[in-house]
């Protein structure tokens, strides 16, 4: 721990919460939390939404009051609206959503001015104050656009320079990163530190994406409104003693049957396994393994310390909802017309389209066979949405071709849409309807008869983990559940290709792995075809093949392992760095040619073409300007990685121009 960390470990915390309870009607939302948030850190809340978070949040701001316990804030007790009304100068509050705190049809200029009136700020300090902060974020050159027409992560970066306007003490920041691409992620976190640095601030952040939490100084695991587990990320690792092994193995579907019956944690990444092996070491762990597996092929096996989102799992222990059956238990639900085994279940050919003078998607292809899961991974705005209701049938294309299970996509009509199913970003359900009536309503849609419709309910409800939801309408669901209840309704007609557009996002870790579950067995069992678009980079792992698009176009295609050994062999190893104050750190990296750093909590991240002779010099740069380091070391390249590299290599190759 630095010393300026232990420093302020030694003050009154700058927040104190004991034993805060938030109930809506008869529903607790947040049941008996107590923790303090010290001055200068960045403090995360990690957590599913439904977790207690937003209310915890919003109490804190002195926007929500609660029912039990109690909420200091800078030493005043929110015993009251008064109480809270002394604090609220002190602090900036950007709620859930993208630019929901923003206005539409004001431009960037706009919004920070208006925001800045509402906070009282002098003329003089707005004009300095607003000029930093367009510079930070790179959005001065954008000044005059409207607020409707910037992208996801532009959007943010907006929330976040109104938030900032009148320079708070505290920020507190819910769920700032959800829908926004890797890139603008990193880019939002490095702006947050850069502004904490600079002005001795503090920031309470939530997120539902596990792998932010090493950028937290201190964090707490959030689910059913109770926190699991609080601390370092370090420290939490710790609690959970095991291992992740990573492993490749012939006959994977029978390998991961095997291994799921002596691990708790089991999961496919394409073609990979992962496993947790709580409570075991290396040694221990490769042993069980190779003895379960016996005389399944093993081709290769490596081990690490635990993902924070094995933690998660495993200090859920049995909070969380029963898990739902397997899916290789129940019914078959193969395709009514299955493809051919050695054609494509899905193909783009040069698809391309406009709106007016913009092409959003330009010259596209790609194919994916019956029983692979492919992935489209790009920024806010890059074209994936675009392609998929293309491909079924939503859009026409302004040019080039495409078919779906055989079938021409712009002549086919019904036809095509009877071998589809579709979890759209925006709209799945109807939530003012029943968990039953939406599998009805589905099922009519596609024509079922009675007893196909009762078949299909009956599965939907077992393998969706649904059973005693089943009168509960969709609105009131936890999200993992109605995003199965969603998948279950897009399977209700038995398709052959499944196109799946952010199905996931805000779905807590396990959930997310039940219904990577199901994919996968659809997949590998049934050979249905899975198209996915996904902001969770872990979650591209568990895709056979990806397609990386940037701005309309797609600039890489190939297996995870594959991508990741091009960049590695492009652009070198990826290391990671301990040094002390860190964000000077970074700046003295940054401005000795490592372009590329990124900050990482009290970390920064780099890719060098020779890590060892890298290590080196970092080391002796370091030292040399007074700088305390502590370990310089390799880690492996993560999908994000991978992404933010392909992304910025084309942006500089952009600027260039």
């Amino acid at each position: 721990m630095g010393q300026a960390a232990l420093v302020a470990a030694a003050e009154p915390p700058l927040v104190r919460v004991d034993g805060f309870v938030k109930r809506y009607g008869r529903r607790s939302a947040v049941a008996g939390v107590t923790l303090d948030i010290r001055h200068g850190e960045i403090y995360g809340l990690i957590g599913p939404d439904g977790a207690g978070k937003s209310s915890l949040m919003k109490a804190i701001a002195g926007v929500l009051s609660f029912d039990a316990g109690s909420v200091e804030v800078f030493g005043t007790s929110l015993v009251s609206e008064a109480a809270a009304e002394l604090v609220k100068d002190r602090l900036g509050f950007m709620p859930q959503g993208l630019g929901l705190n923003l206005y539409a049809e004001l431009s960037i200029e706009e919004n920070i001015d208006f925001f800045a009136r509402l906070r009282l700020v002098p003329a003089a300090a707005l004009a300095e104050r607003k000029e930093r902060l367009l510079a930070i974020t790179r959005l001065a050159q954008f000044r005059g656009r409207p607020m409707k027409h910037l992208s996801g992560g532009m959007k943010q970066k907006l929330a976040l320079v109104c938030t900032l306007i009148h320079e708070p003490e505290l920020i507190i920041l819910d769920e700032p990163t959800t829908g926004v691409d890797p890139v603008s992620r990193r880019d939002f976190w490095l702006i947050l530190s850069e502004i904490l640095h600079e002005r001795g601030a503090t920031a309470l952040v939530s997120t539902a994406y596990m792998d932010e939490a090493s950028r937290f100084h201190r964090l707490a695991l959030m689910f059913d409104g109770r926190v699991l587990a609080e601390g370092r990320p370090q420290e939490l690792r710790r609690r959970v003693p095991g291992v992740s092994v990573q492993l490749r193995a012939g006959r994977q579907a029978e390998a991961l049957a095997r291994l799921s019956s002596r691990f708790a944690q089991v999961q496919a990444l394409g073609a990979w396994i992962h496993v947790f092996a709580q409570d075991l070491d290396a040694a221990a762990a490769d042993a069980e393994i190779r003895a379960l597996l016996d005389d399944i092929p093993l081709d290769e096996m490596s081990s690490t310390e635990p993902e924070l989102e094995d933690v998660f799992i495993a200090s859920l222990h049995q909070k969380t909802a029963a898990p739902f059956a397997d899916p290789a238990s129940g019914q078959s639900f193969a395709a009514v017309r299955p493809a051919a085994a050695d054609g494509a279940a899905i193909e783009a050919r040069d698809l391309s389209r406009d709106f007016g003078d913009f092409r959003a998607v330009d010259s596209v292809s790609f194919s994916v066979r019956p029983g692979e899961i492919f992935g489209l991974l790009g920024a806010n705005g890059a074209g994936k949405t675009t392609c998929i209701k293309m491909l079924t049938g939503i859009i026409p294309p302004t040019g080039g071709e495409g078919s779906v299970g055989g079938i021409d996509m712009r002549r086919a009509g019904r036809a095509i849409k009877q071998r589809i199913g579709y979890v759209s970003q925006a709209f799945s359900l109807y939530t003012d309807l029943t968990v039953v009536e939406n599998v009805r309503l589905f099922a009519g849609i596609y024509g079922l008869t009675r007893r196909e419709t009762e078949d299909r309910l009956a599965w939907t409800i077992a393998n969706g983990g649904l059973a005693g939801y089943e009168d509960e309408t969709a609105g009131s669901l936890p999200m993992g559940l109605r995003q199965r209840l969603a998948l279950g309704c897009a399977l209700v007609h038995r398709p052959q290709v499944l196109f799946l557009d952010e199905p996931t996002s805000g779905v807590d870790p396990v959930g997310r792995r039940q219904f990577w579950q199901i994919l996968f067995h659809l997949s590998r069992v049934e050979g249905v075809a899975i198209l996915i678009t996904t902001h969770y980079m872990t979650e591209a792992e568990h895709c056979d093949r990806l397609a990386l698009m940037y701005a309309g176009r797609i600039v890489a295609d190939a297996a995870p392992a594959e991508l990741k050994r091009r960049v590695a062999e492009e652009a070198g190893g990826l290391l990671e760095i301990s040094a002390s104050p860190v964000l000077p750190a970074l700046a003295l990296l940054r401005g000795s040619g490592f372009t590329d750093a990124a900050l990482f909590g009290e970390h920064i991240h780099l890719l060098a073409a020779d890590a060892d002779a890298a290590g080196a010099r970092l080391h002796q740069l370091l030292s040399q300007a007074g700088m305390t380091v502590g370990h310089i070391g390799r880690r492996p390249l993560s999908m994000e990685d991978v992404f933010v590299h392909y992304v910025t290599r084309l942006e500089r190759g952009e600027a260039m121009q």
